[in-house]
């Protein structure tokens, strides 16, 4: 088997001179280049003698290989949920140690939005020009940078330094993980592993929340690093997204970075070839310029990426994980931690329901369940807090309302994770045309972090406004989402990202 025949011939040629322009800032770990000259067989062989008989047989497999590589690239959404779960079992003691009012922590949770924002913008052009595995590198840095900074913090100045940069590693991270994920994985597994990037964060988030009972805050701040410490070198250990290296004009890494993912006992031509004539177009230009976005073709993905992201955190799931212990505080919950934490693990677990089935059922049937699920959940817990506010505090109803309050919140976390979680991710990843895939994407992901800025801002003071008030906001944003899903976002189950693409011209 050849990967270059006549048919691709002149799509190599144009790639090939057009790849001067494109040459990426950092390539990293590009241990499975293989020699530009000879067949399929010579270059099996070369690559088998670098990796050894145990890590090739392996590969073999073409889903151990996506499988391996997903789970390191997971360790940044770890980082991800483990930035969003800190502020919660931390808010009590930060505030004490350091002397902050209620606006001052409710600054410093928010924070970590403002500089996922900052992100967001860069991450387009760095996963662009640094490749999706440079740009994780990239994002680690101001990671762990930003864990120390908090743990040695003595005033507000360093944790709020500290808490910006972590944003900011986060806003990349956020972008650049469901893309490489969407971009390596063969077309019956993207859903399933897709998912996993959000069952990432619900972990992160978890670990915060568990580890938060028993360490004090600095010493909590210093297990934020680890995340980012395992994942730089793990990137030198997985090939890059292949459609990034056939978009760069790196075709001989582009081939053999599918092949090693795909398995060596699998014959790649077509896809190699659809690959290729999906980017032959895009290579021929290096800028892409946001009245590129206005195109009548791109309108349709942009307004189902950038919507669903949006409407994702509109639905207050920020809010409500950021501050889960002053919500089960005020549902009347006596140990509020545990309480937390507890949420935290469901969350886990109803993610990793999503996970196991989400490919075999479809992402719109997914989203659809977990829309409905949180308007009815979002709307007994705003009843319930509205009721509570009527009743005294000693009488058997009023525990009666704390228990629906609480039924109500841990079953819109489980709503919120069989589909809202992970799935906007994933459809923003798949429909996105590679040409402007930087540029839209990183919009998509600003306008993300831009509506979770808000909601983190403005959670603790509305809870303090009104109770049932908060909620019957989040219901009615979640109406709204069930509805937007029913009338715009397309099945993308089973269908190559080309074919996805494809379908809205």
């Amino acid at each position: 088997m050849s990967f270059r025949g006549d048919e691709s011939g002149g799509e190599d040629g144009s790639v090939g001179r057009s790849s001067d322009l494109r040459k990426p800032f950092l390539h990293t770990g590009s241990w499975y280049r293989m020699g530009a000259a000879g067949g399929m067989g010579s270059r099996q062989s070369s690559l088998m003698d670098k990796l050894g008989s145990s890590a090739s047989s392996i590969i073999r497999d073409s889903s151990v290989s996506v499988v391996l590589c997903v789970l390191i690239v997971a360790l940044g959404p770890i980082q991800f949920g483990f930035t969003g779960g800190y502020s919660s079992p931390t808010q009590s003691d930060i505030i004490s140690d350091l002397g902050l009012s209620l606006s001052e922590f409710s600054l410093f949770g928010s924070l970590s939005n403002v500089g996922a924002m900052v992100g967001a913008i860069a991450s387009g052009q760095i996963a662009e020009y640094m490749g999706r595995k440079g740009s994780l590198m990239i994002a680690s840095i101001p990671n762990i940078i930003g864990w120390l900074a908090i743990s040695f913090s003595k005033d507000t100045s360093f944790l709020y330094m500290g808490r910006l940069l972590e944003g900011f590693g986060v806003g990349v991270i956020s972008y650049t993980v469901p893309v490489y994920i969407a971009e390596i994985s063969p077309q019956n597994m993207r859903g399933s592993l897709g998912s996993v990037n959000q069952l990432s964060v619900t972990i992160g988030i978890l670990l915060a929340y568990l580890l938060g009972m028993f360490l004090p805050w600095r010493l909590l701040a210093v297990v934020g690093v680890l995340p980012c410490t395992v994942l730089i070198p793990g990137l030198f250990f997985i090939p890059e997204s292949p459609r990034w290296l056939a978009k760069m004009g790196m075709m001989e890494d582009f081939e053999a970075s599918l092949q090693v993912l795909r398995g060596f006992d699998t014959d790649i031509t077509a896809e190699v070839n659809e690959i290729k004539r999906s980017v032959q177009s895009t290579t021929r230009r290096t800028t892409i310029r946001f009245s590129d976005l206005k195109q009548r073709r791109y309108r349709l993905p942009l307004m189902i990426g950038i919507g669903l992201l949006v409407l994702q955190q509109l639905s207050g799931i920020n809010g409500i994980l950021f501050y889960a212990n002053t919500i089960f505080k005020a549902a009347g919950v006596s140990s509020s931690s545990a309480a937390t934490c507890g949420l935290g693990a469901i969350q886990v677990v109803a993610t990793g329901i999503t996970t196991w089935l989400l490919d075999r059922a479809g992402r719109r049937l997914f989203l659809m369940i977990s829309t409905s699920g949180m308007t009815v959940s979002l709307l007994l817990v705003a009843v319930a807090f509205y009721l509570k506010d009527s009743v005294s505090e000693d009488s058997k109803f009023y525990f009666i309302l704390s228990v629906l309050s609480l039924v109500g919140l841990v079953t819109f976390v489980i709503a919120f994770s069989l589909g809202l979680g992970a799935i906007p991710w994933i459809i923003m990843s798949e429909i996105l045309p590679v040409n402007i895939k930087s540029l839209a994407g990183s919009v998509a992901t600003l306008a993300n972090w831009l509506t979770s800025f808000i909601i983190t801002m403005t959670a603790n003071l509305l809870l303090s406004w009104s109770n049932g008030g908060t909620f019957t906001i989040y219901t009615f944003v979640s109406a709204l989402t069930l509805v937007f899903v029913i009338i715009w976002v397309p099945e993308t189950k089973g269908r190559t990202l080309e074919e996805i693409q494809w379908s809205f011209r």
